[in-house]
C-alpha cells in the first residue's frame, strides 16, 4: 500500500485564524479529498534573521547554526512532498517573520527541495499582491520545484478576519490551487520508477567583481 502524500504549509501571518490561515484550510480540504495530508506551520514572529554566516554552505549540514524553530521546519519541508508559503502582504512584500524564515531556510536546505511541489499565495487588503506572490515563488524557483498554479494569481483580498470569503473569484482561485497542487502530486508519484527526474548538479556560483 503506498504511503500518504504530505504537505507542509507555511502560514507567514502572526495573527491566529486570520485570512491567510483560512485559505489553507480551503486549500487542506482541497487535499484532504484527494487523500493528502496537511500540517500549517504558523510562522509568525517567531525567528531571526538569516546572519550571513554561511555555516549551513560551508558545513552541507542541511540546517541553520541557530537554534531555534527553523531546523525543525526544514526537516519537515524535506520530508514533504509539497510545500505551500503563504503571507499576508506588509508594505508590498512579505510578512518579516516569513522572511526571516525562508531566507535560512532555503539558503540551508534549499538544494534538498529539488522537484517537490511548491505553490505560493499572499492575502491583502488592496495593492501589492503581485510583488509579494512573486518574492514567494522566487524563493521556489531557485530550486527546481515544480510550481503549483491556479487560473490566475493566487492573491486573495480582505482585511478584517473573515473578508476574504467576499471575494469570490479569489476564493475560487484557492481552491483551484489546492486541486491543482493534488493533482501535480499524484502525476509525480505515479511516475516513480517509470520516469526519473531530470539530472540536477552543483550551480556554478560567480558575483559581479571576478
Amino acid at each position: 500500500m503506498a504511503s500518504t502524500m504530505k504537505v507542509v504549509a507555511f502560514n507567514g501571518s502572526p495573527r491566529k485564524g486570520g485570512n491567510t490561515e483560512q485559505c489553507l484550510k480551503m486549500i487542506e480540504k482541497e487535499l484532504s479529498a484527494q487523500g493528502i495530508e496537511m500540517e500549517i506551520i504558523q510562522v509568525g514572529n517567531q525567528v531571526k534573521g538569516c546572519m550571513a554566516c554561511y555555516h549551513c554552505l560551508n558545513t552541507g549540514s542541511g540546517h541553520c547554526v541557530q537554534k531555534d524553530a527553523v531546523n525543525e521546519w526544514i526537516d519537515k519541508m524535506v520530508e514533504a512532498d509539497g510545500i505551500i508559503l503563504a503571507s499576508p502582504v506588509y508594505y508590498g512584500g512579505i510578512s518579516g517573520g516569513m522572511k526571516c524564515f525562508l531566507d535560512r531556510a532555503f539558503l540551508s536546505a534549499g538544494n534538498k527541495l529539488h522537484h517537490k511541489v511548491g505553490a505560493a499565495f499572499v492575502t491583502l487588503r488592496r495593492s501589492g499582491g503581485l510583488e509579494t506572490y512573486q518574492q514567494l515563488n522566487a524563493y521556489m524557483n531557485t530550486m527546481e520545484m515544480v510550481i503549483a498554479t491556479s487560473d490566475y494569481w493566487q492573491a486573495i483580498h480582505g482585511l478584517d478576519k473573515g473578508e476574504i470569503m467576499q471575494d469570490t473569484e479569489g476564493v475560487e482561485v484557492i481552491q483551484k490551487l489546492g486541486r491543482n497542487m493534488a493533482w501535480l502530486m499524484r502525476v509525480i508519484d505515479a511516475a516513480k520508477g517509470k520516469i526519473d527526474p531530470p539530472q540536477t548538479g552543483q550551480r556554478t556560483m560567480t558575483n559581479f567583481v571576478r
